[in-house]
């Protein structure tokens, strides 16, 4: 079974969701193009005897499947019970990212349920920069100058984005309007038509019943 997740409950700065033994979970995320995605996840499994969510077995994984707008697949790859995936998006629009369990570990599920925290990056987001300061031996002004930098190219990004909505918004009225003016021109005819095949039919038969 396939579902868009309505359940979600943050966890820190990420969220969780549960997930049955043949449940998909997928999730829409709106992305500029040329934007860099981390996703990092853990899984839980139900303990019967506890009472509550234990860290998954190593042999429980997880497949992860990540479309682009156009419904192309750009990432379908198999995990472990914990992971990270990165890709980049090159075409703006929604990105549908997609999570099941692998199918040949289900008897560790015994019927119950899986919990997965899923926590994902977009653009400047996914950069480390403390790892990046100690690598190009930067400044805390040069690092604080780097992450600036790196936001407002993530921000002219998004206007991009936000002018690409637009614009395909725009076009999409414009279509719908232009229909909706040809189709009032069509009733208008198909009116016109049948009030004159109205006055000719009327008027045969009057002049069949000798009225005329």
């Amino acid at each position: 079974s396939v579902a868009v997740t309505d359940e979600l409950s943050t966890f820190h700065d990420a969220l969780y969701f549960h997930i049955g033994e043949t449940e998909k979970k997928c999730f829409i995320e709106e992305i500029p193009d040329e934007t860099m995605v981390i996703g990092k996840y853990r899984t839980q499994l139900w303990d019967k005897q506890t009472s509550s969510f234990l860290p998954s077995t190593p042999g429980l994984g997880m497949h992860v499947e990540i479309k682009d707008p156009d419904t192309k697949i750009i990432l379908s790859r198999q995990y472990g019970s914990d992971g990270r995936f990165t890709f980049t998006s090159h075409t703006p629009g929604e990105h549908q990212i997609c999570l099941h369990s692998n199918s040949t570990k289900m008897a560790l599920f015994a019927g119950g349920k899986l919990r997965v925290h899923l926590d994902i990056q977009v653009g400047e987001h996914t950069n480390n920069y403390p790892e990046i300061a100690a690598k190009d031996k930067l400044t805390e002004l040069q690092l604080r100058v780097r992450q600036l930098l790196d936001q407002v190219e993530q921000i002219q990004k998004e206007q991009n984005y936000q002018r690409y909505r637009e614009e395909r918004f725009r076009m999409t009225s414009e279509s719908t309007n232009q229909r909706v003016l040809w189709w009032s021109i069509a009733q208008t005819i198909i009116l016109i038509v049948t009030g004159i095949w109205q006055m000719k039919h009327l008027k045969s038969f009057f002049e069949a019943k000798k009225l005329v």
